[in-house]
């Protein structure tokens, strides 16, 4: 498949801005939408595919929710959800760090295997599950510096299950920022091609 286009740039842009908004949503309200956490979770065990939608569920729908947070970043003359914007960018910086550390990407390999077999078993959004993605995440990006700092309501960013689903959509942001980067998508390609960006993600929100 021809992965270096401006419409899969989109949908991985998408991905990570999705992955923002429910790390967002999580922390602050211990409830997140539930069809784009299941995307987002969803896509971290997505590892064979015909298509980059095919990640997402092969639905654009299941994106609707990081269409629109993208939609509204590229527009607003102020950045709109600081919080989610400071969360997209930590996961576009540390998956670059991510991708030099063989280490680390052989702990996840190992572990998104355990999780496929998990889902199998107990579906999706267990929590046998999401505490082995929680756990894949501590055990690798936590690492990283800078850490990601989650701001919210210590009550909700206390609760296991909560943390949990937090870190599984870190984890899926990380994999949407290394998707955007297999498909061509760059920091600078970003910044140039701003409005392209933004028509694109327009006519793709207009399929939905």
């Amino acid at each position: 498949m021809e992965l270096n286009t401006l419409t899969n740039q989109v949908i991985a842009l998408a991905g990570i801005a999705q992955a923002a908004a429910l790390v967002e949503q999580l922390a602050t309200t211990g409830k997140a939408d539930n069809l784009a956490l299941e995307t987002t979770i969803g896509s971290l065990l997505q590892t064979e595919s015909d298509s980059v939608l095919d990640i997402y569920g092969n639905d654009l729908a299941n994106l609707k929710l990081g269409l629109e947070r993208l939609k509204t970043q590229l527009t607003g003359y102020e950045i709109a959800y600081p919080d989610q914007a400071r969360y997209a960018a930590a996961m576009v910086f540390l998956e670059r760090q991510l991708s030099n550390q063989k280490p680390m990407l052989k702990t996840i390999s190992i572990g998104v295997e355990r999780a496929k077999a998990q889902r199998d078993h107990f579906g999706l959004q267990h929590e046998n599950v999401l505490a082995n993605l929680g756990d894949i995440y501590l055990q690798t990006v936590s690492k990283l510096q800078p850490r990601i700092m989650v701001n919210g309501v210590p009550d909700y960013l206390s609760r296991p299950d909560v943390a949990n689903k937090i870190r599984a959509g870190l984890l899926g942001g990380i994999r949407s920022a290394m998707l955007w980067k297999q498909c061509g998508g760059r920091r600078w390609k970003f910044l140039l091609f701003r409005k392209k960006i933004q028509i694109e993600t327009q006519r793709l929100l207009n399929l939905i």
